[in-house]
């Protein structure tokens, strides 16, 4: 199925592995210029290496979420190299697993500072773009646990939270503009963050890694985890001309876990 992308231009932030990197693969398949924006040099030279070597356009650019001089110059580098932006994937880590009482003021700020608030400003750097062409995508991974909190990340459902209320409200005021603006919910998804939080589960539990991993697979109607490509895939049709009339959204990729309809 052709997606009509060819030709775009894309911001991927944490490009190099995981979520990211199957959206960059997902829209690199389809003839977007994808610039992957991630803080490890060596992962991030290897995935662009990767994407090229398929014959897709790929750039990176080193920079940490929570240093905006960095990410800002990321992403005007990609404005340099590549044009003007079509699409931008939001996508910031998690913090550690606690709960939400007694959490340190400082935390929320610096967890706040580190997932909220850079993605908030480089949408605004690079929604002018859009605003101009008539024509733009922004999608934001999130996590199921906006729909239903997970008692072990307490931090990461609120601050996550922030970021859907903002994105439902943007895509309010962008519609007219021609640009779509979608939050992503990824469930079990075999990526480095769902190890760190299978092992902080065996850890609790006196259970190995494999065990925890295996017991929460059982959980998913789907029976396993899904994987960073099925991810992509969907992001890649959220972001196609064939996704228009879809905005202010929330779009579960969990494999049925969630039980809320």
């Amino acid at each position: 199925m052709d997606l009509l992308l060819k030709g775009k231009t894309a911001v991927i932030l944490g490009g190099s592995k995981g979520l990211g990197r199957g959206v960059a693969d997902a829209l690199a398949a389809e003839g977007v210029a994808v610039a992957l924006v991630a803080r490890g040099q060596e992962a991030l030279d290897r995935a662009v290496s990767e994407i090229t070597s398929r014959g897709a356009r790929a750039v990176g650019f080193a920079a940490d979420l929570a240093n905006w001089p960095s990410l800002e110059a990321a992403a005007n580098a990609a404005r340099k190299q590549l044009g003007p932006i079509d699409i931008l994937l939001n996508n910031s880590g998690g913090p550690p697993p606690s709960g939400v009482a007694g959490v340190p003021a400082n935390v929320w700020e610096e967890q706040f500072h580190a997932m909220v608030m850079p993605l908030f400003r480089i949408t605004d750097l690079l929604i002018g773009d859009m605003r101009a062409r008539k024509w733009g995508r922004i999608l934001n991974v999130a996590s199921t646990s906006v729909v239903e909190p997970l008692a072990a990340i307490g931090v990461s459902n609120t601050l996550r939270s922030a970021i859907v209320g903002w994105a439902k409200t943007l895509a309010t005021e962008t519609a007219r503009d021609g640009i779509t603006v979608n939050t992503l919910l990824p469930g079990a998804i075999t990526t480095d963050r769902t190890v760190q939080l299978s092992r902080a589960t065996a850890e609790r539990q006196k259970i190995s890694v494999e065990e925890a991993i295996q017991r929460s697979a059982q959980s998913i109607p789907v029976g396993r985890f899904g994987t960073p490509a099925e991810f992509g895939a969907v992001a890649a049709f959220l972001a196609s001309p064939l996704a228009a009339y879809v905005t202010g959204s929330l779009i579960r990729v969990d494999g049925g876990a969630l039980r809320s309809v």
